[in-house]
């Protein structure tokens, strides 16, 4: 028989996955993504339900590493929610499985999992491609992901500002009581981006937040949000100027809106910079789409697993 899998909370993860041991593994996972071959990873575009009676798509998100030993599903719920719910935009669980058996290993709470690692991989893009002697940090969007956002790019970067704006008044004031460390908080998106070396947006929009002739030349923006063929957080001035990465080619063809809707290039996929195959342009503006792939969350998971086993004293 096997064993029941174990339930990992919440809690349990933020205590255990720190982003010194998750980005080198991300680093090399989007790397062997890259390299497209089938012994290394195996993962479809997400697969995609949407919930009309509740405004919001279920994601299916599988992945296979096999010679990771590791096999794994992120559940994850979408949400357009109403101003003032209170309910989550987000919601997620991750699956482990054991490749040979087909097995559950573990379920493990997906919420700080999907933060942290899409934030860890917002961050990789930055090393990789924002100005030297970057100096001023632009958030825009006051959630979760920005949180961990500011999270991961102030302890990885040395940043002399960080500005941050968002929709609402209390949304940005939820934001400043809920990091660790100084933020400058802006009236407008305008005010935020103006000059800025690095620009996250990790907004719920649906249209245009980020207009391209706001953008210093040479800046590198870090887009997040905007997951659906027919949503957008930056217009065409900008998607057509810059050098556009992805982390997925196929992905961003059908799920992106920034990129479907302006009809801009993408000139290549992080993990073809991690590993040699195309340039870092650090002199050109640069935007890097981020849609998330299921080999984030299994390399998570499996670190989370990992460290779970090991502070328990699990066989």
């Amino acid at each position: 028989m096997t064993e029941p899998p174990v339930i990992i909370s919440e809690h349990q993860v933020s205590r255990l996955l720190h982003y010194g041991e998750l980005v080198p593994r991300l680093e090399e996972a989007l790397a062997k993504f890259s390299r497209r071959d089938v012994s290394e990873v195996i993962q479809p575009v997400r697969a995609t339900l949407p919930l009309k009676k509740v405004n919001g798509y279920m994601c299916l998100m599988p992945a296979y590493m096999g010679n990771d030993g590791i096999l794994s599903t992120k559940f994850v719920g979408v949400y357009n929610r109403e101003k003032g719910s209170k309910l989550p935009s987000v919601q997620a669980t991750v699956v482990l499985l054991d490749p040979e058996s087909g097995s559950m290993k573990a379920v493990i709470e997906g919420n700080v999992i999907t933060c942290m690692r899409t934030a860890a991989v917002s961050a990789i893009s930055a090393k990789l491609l924002m100005p030297a002697q970057a100096k001023v940090l632009a958030i825009l969007g006051t959630g979760k992901q920005a949180q961990s956002h500011y999270s991961v790019f102030t302890e990885m970067f040395s940043f002399q500002e960080v500005r941050v704006w968002g929709h609402r008044k209390e949304g940005m004031d939820r934001f400043r009581s809920s990091i660790n460390g100084p933020v400058t908080l802006c009236d407008s998106a305008e005010t935020a981006v103006t000059g800025a070396d690095v620009i996250v947006t990790v907004t719920s929009s649906s249209e245009p937040v980020l207009l391209g002739h706001w953008v210093k030349p040479g800046a590198h923006v870090a887009a997040v949000g905007a997951c659906r063929p027919d949503w957008r957080e930056m217009d065409d001035v900008l998607m057509k100027e810059a050098v556009v990465y992805v982390d997925s080619r196929e992905g961003a063809m059908v799920e992106s809106g920034d990129i479907i809707l302006s009809g801009a290039e993408v000139f290549a996929e992080l993990g073809e910079v991690i590993s040699g195959g195309k340039p870092a342009l650090r002199e050109k503006t640069t935007v890097f789409k981020s849609l998330g792939l299921g080999i984030e969350d299994a390399v998570s998971a499996k670190l989370v697993f990992d460290q779970w086993k090991s502070t328990t004293n699990h066989p």
